[in-house]
């Protein structure tokens, strides 16, 4: 089949655009000259092979997309989030979104031809009360993943992703932004929490952003921010799940009369539940187990930066691999990713060259992220 050239530029086109990129921004990234890169978009030139790559990589997008006369790749759904929130969304955290959507479409294929299919998690809410369908749904996770009331989910991140959410976390530049849910329509189900956040409120944000995967796929994209409309009923059920899935409140009713708490009671217990004093605030008033007093004197406090865990930055990490592993998650690069990825190579899924690829990473760093993660890179 004939490659359809006014679909293709199109494509390039609508691509460059969402990332406000200028014709000269592509040319000096991908070498390709601006007059050229215009008669491609303008369905007057046929690209070649090399040229097809280069945009294809620029594009963080699989090169077969450009080619095929299908429309199958995230457009919709990013087109959808930036006419409703383009303001929001500075040059680079688009770019940052469109890296995003690169890595989970890449894990969902490294995960199927790996075997590494996920379980499924599937809720069917009943009748129209919201905050009900959010505080059922987060029992049943609960039950599901086998926590018991009493029990603190250590690793949220990869909980959501063994039932088929694909979650990363990513720098974003608006810290307004906790973070956003795309249904993709290769990947499915990817949520993107935004690294610039508070360890603890991360947390907060995956959770909510499970909620969206559970009960919102089917509206395509949607973007959360750190202080939502408190009459959007959607983002309201999506708090609630959080709040229950990582606070349940069968658990807060036994602990002591958080009415007779001191302030390092109350950071102690925020501590333990690895949630923020605000978000604990808020479960323990929606409770009704705190007074509006004491609810506003625990949510102006804090958990020390030094006390809180990060199940993806492991106490084991000496100093310099911490800051290292940190840099990356900056970038989405999580353990669960970057050994996969790595798994996929040993295995013969995918070049070496691939491989850099899929860690948004040049050859040399390449060879340092494999010592990093104690790796032995196979064949080229």
């Amino acid at each position: 089949m004939a490659i359809d050239l006014r679909l293709l530029g199109g494509k390039l086109a609508k691509y460059r655009g969402q990332l406000q990129e200028s014709l000269l921004d592509v040319a000096g990234s991908t070498g390709i000259d601006a007059a050229r890169l215009a008669l491609i978009e303008g369905g007057q030139s046929v690209p070649t092979g090399d040229e097809v790559l280069i945009l294809a990589d620029h594009y963080r997008c699989d090169f077969k997309f450009f080619i095929s006369n299908e429309q199958v790749a995230p457009f919709e759904q990013t087109e959808t989030l930036y006419r409703a929130h383009g303001s929001d969304f500075s040059k680079e955290d688009r770019r940052a979104v469109q890296d995003f959507l690169y890595l989970c479409e890449t894990e969902d294929f490294l995960m199927r031809e790996l075997g590494r299919a996920p379980d499924s998690f599937a809720f069917s809410p009943s009748g129209n009360y919201f905050k009900g369908h959010a505080e059922a749904a987060a029992a049943l996770l609960r039950s599901v993943m086998g926590h018991a009331d009493n029990a603190v989910p250590r690793d949220v991140y990869g909980e959501f992703r063994s039932v088929g959410v694909h979650v990363f976390r990513r720098k974003l530049g608006n810290s307004n932004i906790s973070g956003l849910f795309i249904a993709h329509p290769v990947a499915g189900k990817c949520a993107l929490v935004n690294y610039s956040e508070d360890i603890y409120r991360q947390r907060f944000s995956a959770a909510h952003e499970m909620a969206h995967a559970i009960f919102d796929a089917d509206k395509g994209a949607s973007v959360s921010f750190e202080r939502p409309d408190a009459t959007d009923l959607v983002e309201t059920r999506a708090n609630r799940f959080a709040s229950c899935y990582l606070m349940p409140p069968a658990f807060l009713s036994k602990l002591p009369d958080p009415n007779g708490w001191s302030d390092s009671d109350a950071i102690s217990w925020a501590n333990k539940l690895r949630v923020s004093c605000s978000a604990l605030a808020n479960a323990l008033r929606a409770a009704k187990l705190a007074d509006q007093a004491t609810s506003a004197r625990i949510s102006q406090l804090r958990v020390p930066r030094v006390a809180k865990i990060d199940p993806e930055l492991p106490e084991s990490l000496n100093p310099a691999q911490r800051s290292r592993k940190e840099q990356l998650l900056e970038r989405g690069l999580s353990d669960h990713y970057v050994s996969l990825c790595f798994e996929a190579q040993s295995s013969g899924v995918i070049s070496q060259g691939r491989l850099a690829e899929a860690l948004l990473c040049s050859q040399a760093e390449l060879l340092e992220l494999a010592n990093l993660y104690g790796r032995t890179l196979h064949g080229h």
